[in-house]
């Protein structure tokens, strides 16, 4: 059984910074690109940044300079670095694990609120 769990999220001051972590289990983690998204009331979900299984790396212009994905294959966990937050950056976000256009999978959600 695959497993997502997202942790990490929470409530902070524009500015502020926060570190979403995503633990999968039940994949072979190292085989699969990671992502995060996320989805704003009322707004359709987006990617805000993916690591390929090779480290690639890759974000939403929204977020480039400020978030830093990376990965721990030794832990099967994925991580997002977010930074110098905004009150836009609020949402809940989504782990995604993704090996080929047909495989593929989601973690429940973690809500990050950015507000002072």
């Amino acid at each position: 059984q695959v497993q997502l769990v997202e942790s990490g999220g929470g409530l902070v001051q524009p500015g502020g910074s926060l570190r979403l972590s995503c633990q999968a289990s039940g994949i072979i983690f190292s085989r699969y690109a990671m992502g995060w998204y996320r989805q704003a009331p009322g707004k359709q979900r987006e990617l805000v940044a993916i690591i390929t299984s090779g480290d690639s790396t890759n974000y939403a212009d929204s977020v480039k300079g400020r978030f830093t994905i990376s990965r721990d294959n030794a832990k099967n966990t994925v991580y997002l670095q977010m930074s110098s937050l905004k009150p836009e950056d609020t949402a809940v976000y989504y782990c995604n694990a993704r090996v080929d256009r047909n495989t593929f999978y989601w973690g429940q959600g973690t809500q990050v609120t950015v507000s002072s």
